[in-house]
């Protein structure tokens, strides 16, 4: 890798706590913590364009320290309603989700959106309930592979029956900019992406973790911030499995990997 690994402390790891905040109860002084993490590790970016994308979210799940509460990271959050076909389904869309390299590994933030999604998952269980997720790095997708039993794009062509699913919310969200010839989202030349030393994909990486291979050959022009939008379905076993996961406490070599960010143009709110 181009930048060394990091395995946060256990003072790391109960310095910090996450929790889902909506968008009108987030303060000015936040959003420029917000902000500040952000351009750590991204280019193209200024603070107009954040907040206008912010202004598209419903909410955030905010990381923030103890004592000081300051913001070191956060996950925007959308949650839609949609109709597929005879399909009536539940979506939570994953926007900009960025942490400070300190705390590279810790799994706050993963715990905070597990409760936001189980939240969901309970209020209609036998409603279908999607992850919709843009991955510009290959640790987004990472997070989805590693994490879900249905999911798509699928490295061994699994789930093929969740394609519509993608090409809704992004024809919805992204209007425009959804190639279905390539399946990747497009945003332009100057469109923000992640900063040289991010989650680079080295040689070592793509030949020991086929899935990161795969995230390459779907979405190869992910250096120029193209997107390769993605769905997993949120069901009581990838919910009970997750539970699982947590308490063992085990993670695979490229779940330890620094997490990217997912930003993307800001879609409308039509939830």
């Amino acid at each position: 890798m181009s930048m060394r690994q990091h395995h946060p402390d256990s003072a790391s790891r109960s310095s910090i706590y996450a929790r889902y905040c909506p968008i009108n109860r987030i303060s000015v002084l936040e959003i420029r913590q917000m902000y500040d993490v952000f351009r750590q590790y991204y280019a193209y970016t200024d603070m107009d364009s954040f907040i206008r994308d912010l202004n598209g979210k419903h909410g955030a799940i905010l990381i923030r320290t103890r004592g000081e509460n300051r913001v070191v990271g956060f996950s925007t959050i959308v949650s839609l309603d949609m109709a597929i076909g005879r399909m009536r389904a539940r979506g939570v869309f994953s926007g900009d989700t960025i942490i400070e390299r300190e705390y590279w590994g810790t799994r706050t933030l993963q715990i905070a959106f597990f409760l936001y999604v189980l939240k969901e998952k309970l209020r209609k269980p036998f409603r279908p309930l999607f992850w919709l997720l843009i991955s510009k790095g290959y640790k987004t997708f990472l997070l989805l592979a590693n994490n879900f039993h249905q999911y798509y794009p699928h490295p061994d062509g699994d789930c093929p029956e969740l394609a519509p699913v993608v090409r809704h919310y992004c024809e919805r969200l992204f209007p425009g900019h959804y190639d279905p010839d390539t399946g990747v989202l497009d945003f332009g030349e100057n469109a923000q992406h992640l900063k040289e030393d991010v989650a680079s994909i080295t040689p070592e990486l793509r030949q020991q973790v086929p899935k990161v291979r795969f995230f390459e050959e779907r979405n190869p022009t992910w250096r120029r911030g193209t997107e390769l939008p993605c769905v997993g379905e949120i069901t009581l076993k990838t919910l009970m499995g997750f539970v699982l996961k947590a308490g063992r406490g085990g993670r695979s070599r490229a779940d330890r990997q620094p997490i990217p960010a997912t930003p993307g143009t800001s879609p409308a709110r039509q939830a």
